[in-house]
C-alpha cells in the first residue's frame, strides 16, 4: 500500500510538471536581473557628516527646498532608528524578494515587450499606504515600512488597511503600480467604467500572479472572497435596479471603489461586506470577457467599457 501511494505521488508530480503550461515555461526563460539598492540601509547607517555624500549618490530622494536639519532629525530620531530596526529585522537581506520580483518582471516582459528593467530602490518612507511603491520608467521604490506584517506593534491603522502590509502583498502592488502605466483610465466617470478600469487590473493580476490567491490579488481575506461570490447575484441585481452602472454620481466610487472597510449599499448587509465590492465584479467582468472572445491582452486593456461589457456576456452566478 506505501509503495502504492508513493507512486501515486511520483505520477501526480509528473503530471503537474509535464502539464506546466507553455506560458509559464516561456516565461522561465525570460532573462531578467534587477539591480537592488537598499537606500533605507545607506540612509540610516549613514552618520551626519556623511549626509552630502548620499545627496550626491541619490539625488532623487533629496529634492531641493528641504534644509539639511530635516534629514539629519529623520537620520538621528529615537523612532526613526527604531522603525529602521525593525524594517532590518523583518528584512536583513532582499534575496528572496528580488527573485520574486524579477519572476514578475519575466511576467511583464512575456507580455509587454518593451518593459524597461527598473533599478529598485527599499526605502523608509512616511507610511503613505497609498504609495506602498511606485514604479517610474527606470526605477521602482518600495516603502518596506509598510510589509512588515499586519499585526506589528507600528501599525495604527484601520483593519481593513492593516490586512495588506504583508510582505506577499509586495507583488500585487507592483502590479497595481506597473498597470497604471498599461490601462487607459476611465473614458467617463460612470460606475461601470471605474468597475472594468480595476477589473482589468486585477486580470493582469491573473496573468502575472499565477501562484496567488484572488484574496492575494485584490488585498481581500478569504472570508471576503467567499462573501462576494455567495452576494454576487445580488450585489448585480443592485446595480441594476438602483440603475446604477451608467450613473456618474460623486459618491459611487466612495462606496463601491475605492479602499473602505466595507461598501454602501445602505442596507443591513453594509456591515458583513468588504469594500470595493464594484472592482470584485469589475473583475468577473472581464474574465467573462476574456473567457468568451479571442483577443490579446494589450487589445483588451485598451478596449472600451461599453464594448467589452456588451461582449462579455457576463452573468452573475445565481445564490443557491
Amino acid at each position: 500500500m506505501k509503495k502504492y501511494f508513493l507512486l501515486l505521488t511520483f505520477c501526480l508530480l509528473l503530471f503537474s510538471c509535464e502539464n506546466k503550461s507553455k506560458v509559464e515555461k516561456a516565461v522561465e526563460k525570460i532573462p531578467v536581473k534587477l539591480k537592488v539598492i537598499r537606500f533605507d540601509k545607506a540612509f540610516f547607517e549613514s552618520k551626519p557628516q556623511d549626509l552630502q555624500n548620499l545627496k550626491a549618490k541619490y539625488p532623487f530622494f533629496f529634492p531641493e527646498g528641504n534644509d539639511d536639519k530635516v534629514w539629519l532629525d529623520k537620520m538621528q530620531n529615537p523612532l526613526w532608528r527604531e522603525l529602521h530596526q525593525e524594517v532590518e529585522k523583518k528584512y536583513p537581506n532582499f534575496d528572496t524578494q528580488t527573485s520574486d520580483i524579477e519572476l514578475l518582471f519575466k511576467h511583464f516582459k512575456y507580455y509587454f515587450p518593451e518593459t524597461i528593467l527598473p533599478d529598485v530602490y527599499t526605502v523608509i518612507a512616511e507610511m503613505d499606504y497609498n504609495n506602498k511603491v511606485i514604479y517610474a520608467n527606470d526605477k521602482m521604490v518600495i516603502a518596506l515600512e509598510l510589509y512588515l506584517g499586519k499585526d506589528h506593534k507600528f501599525y495604527q491603522f484601520p483593519e481593513y488597511l492593516k490586512q495588506n502590509f504583508e510582505p506577499r502583498q509586495l507583488l500585487p502592488d507592483i502590479v497595481s503600480n506597473f498597470s497604471l502605466r498599461k490601462i487607459p483610465p476611465p473614458s467617463d466617470k460612470t460606475l461601470l467604467s471605474q468597475m472594468i478600469y480595476y477589473g482589468k487590473q486585477l486580470y493582469l493580476k491573473d496573468l502575472t500572479l499565477p501562484n496567488y490567491t484572488d484574496a492575494e490579488k485584490i488585498g481581500y481575506t478569504p472570508k471576503h472572497i467567499a462573501w462576494c461570490k455567495e452576494n454576487e447575484s445580488y450585489m448585480w441585481r443592485y446595480f441594476i435596479d438602483k440603475e446604477l452602472l451608467y450613473n456618474s454620481d460623486s459618491k459611487l466610487p466612495g462606496r463601491f471603489i475605492t479602499l473602505a472597510p466595507f461598501s454602501k449599499f445602505y442596507l443591513e448587509i453594509d456591515n458583513e461586506s468588504p469594500g470595493r465590492v464594484g472592482t470584485w465584479i469589475g473583475w468577473q467582468i472581464v474574465r467573462s470577457y476574456m473567457d468568451n472572445n479571442e483577443v490579446s491582452l494589450q487589445e483588451m486593456l485598451k478596449m472600451d467599457t461599453k464594448e467589452l461589457f456588451e461582449k462579455s456576456k457576463y452573468k452573475p452566478k445565481k445564490n443557491e
